[in-house]
């Protein structure tokens, strides 16, 4: 390695006064304790877990002006008068949870609570992946007002789709999330227009042509955006991936790609592709779903799956499961008591909506809809096992999936899938900050990161469900008072 050499004539002599005022700047760098806020706060004598580095016990966290300021031994922890103080005795400290898959646009009347019930349950961050731009900017834009108590919101803008595009606003089911894109040229059109907006990723959706998809990569490339999605139909897993998709929701059309016949079932989405009976968007993914998607499982070949984990994992492409959303679907324990109960925390439209469409759904249990999740949370154990990262998202409030409390729940059932439980809060923590680009700051209980906190009275490395315990919720280095919420 060359080392470069100065002579002793190329070194300036710093005048006293000049040399002084440096001396003391780093001093008070290095001790930040003599510029402590009166919002200053210290958590005393608390285990700390770090999504990296684990379990410590024994330590006294110093924050202010939103940051994590020291991180002391307990037993060398100061005394520190004029600062607020949290004694964390058997208490766990971690990062605040991400859910890294939510829908602000999905559901009006559940808008404007789905922040304080995110808190609430200790998701300090989120990433809304598709709604309209005049909906999810204005509610990312409010989300830094000084005054406002909200999560860190990163937001897609709309799902980015082909023609007939799936969420049209047909339905209450098919609310307008979407843009419909009828060839390339839209497509550039429209791109042209998303990327010179505030946006934080990108979400590609199944309805795309290949061509539609590849011009949508091409600019999302060059505006250093990255893309996640759904494995659009007309393609397979391998040639997305390939064109540079990063991330995937739910699974999507995985199985589609790894089956015996694969290559069959591609000519004959293409086909249903042409939709020659005019089926809405909605109507169309539904079909091709049912015509493929048990038979893809049923036929699948473990050494396309083999291929498609090692492309995912070399590639660094991020995995979405929601299994929350696909258990509900499977098992309908919304239908539980114990689930009915949890409705009250919303507001009283939404709770009597959702009552009412829960109790219409019946309780008959579809067998194709269970051996579905069932094939979910085994394809995630594999994944897992290959070294393929994973995010922890839900879908909220789509499936009768509370904001907050899903997220918990989706934890759960990522370790009954294979994740260890520190996997499973890196899927919560420091995954979805690593695919938006921001982990160098946010999601690590370390000096100078974002002090967005969750204190604990259980061990979630003990007990995943500990998550739940919530003793107290630190957002930009502020208590948040949920017992208000």
């Amino acid at each position: 390695m060359n080392q470069t050499k100065y002579s002793k004539k190329e070194f300036v002599i710093v005048p006293l006064p000049i040399c002084f005022i440096f001396i003391m700047t780093m001093f008070m760098a290095c001790n930040p304790t003599s510029q402590l806020t009166e919002e200053a706060i210290l958590i005393q004598n608390v285990s700390i877990i770090d999504p990296v580095n684990g379990l410590e016990q024994n330590k006294s966290v110093l924050i202010d002006r939103a940051k994590i300021v020291r991180i002391y031994e307990q037993s060398q922890a100061p005394e520190l008068s004029g600062v607020s103080k949290i004694d964390g005795t058997n208490n766990y400290l971690m990062p605040g949870l991400w859910d890294a898959h939510v829908h602000y646009s999905f559901d009006e009347n559940m808008r404007s609570e789905m922040n304080s019930l995110f808190l609430k349950y200790g998701i300090t961050s989120v990433r809304d992946t598709g709604g309209p731009m005049d909906i999810v900017l204005q509610v990312k834009i409010a989300s830094t007002r000084a005054e406002e108590i909200s999560p860190s919101i990163y937001i897609a803008g709309p799902l980015i789709d082909g023609s007939p595009n799936v969420y049209n606003n047909s339905s209450p089911y098919y609310p307008l999330l979407s843009i419909e894109n009828t060839d390339i040229q839209s497509i550039e059109e429209n791109m042209g227009a998303l990327v010179a907006e505030d946006l934080d990723f990108l979400k590609a959706y199944e309805m795309l042509t290949e061509p539609q998809f590849k011009a949508l990569m091409k600019t999302a490339n060059e505006s250093e955006l990255r893309v996640t999605g759904h494995i659009p139909l007309s393609m397979n897993l391998f040639s997305a991936v390939d064109n540079g998709l990063k991330g995937m929701e739910h699974l999507r059309n995985l199985e589609m790609s790894v089956a015996q016949n694969a290559d069959e079932l591609q000519e004959q989405r293409l086909e249903m592709l042409q939709n020659q009976e005019g089926l809405s968007g909605g109507a169309l993914r539904s079909s091709i779903h049912a015509a493929q998607r048990m038979e893809a499982i049923a036929q699948l070949d473990s050494s396309k799956l083999l291929a498609a984990a090692t492309l995912l994992a070399e590639e660094g492409v991020w995995q979405t499961p929601t299994l929350a959303l696909y258990n509900n679907f499977a098992t309908k324990e919304y239908l539980e008591d114990s689930a009915v109960e949890k409705l009250r925390v919303l507001p009283a439209e939404v709770s009597i909506a959702w009552s009412e469409a829960m109790k219409m759904s019946g309780s008959e249990i579809d067998p194709s809809t269970i051996a579905y999740a069932e094939w979910m949370r085994e394809t995630v154990g594999y994944l897992n096992q290959n070294e393929v990262p994973f995010m922890a998202g839900t879908d909220t409030p789509i499936g009768f999936l509370i904001p907050g409390i899903s997220l918990h729940r989706e934890l759960e059932l990522l370790v009954q899938s294979g994740l260890s439980n520190l996997e499973a809060i890196e899927a919560a923590t420091i995954e979805p900050a690593r695919f938006l680009g921001v982990e160098r700051h946010t999601s690590r209980i370390l000096e100078g990161y974002e002090a967005d906190l969750i204190l604990l009275r259980e061990n979630p490395l003990e007990n995943i469900s500990a998550t739940k315990e919530i003793e107290k919720v630190i957002k930009s280095g502020k208590v948040v008072p949920i017992e208000e919420f």
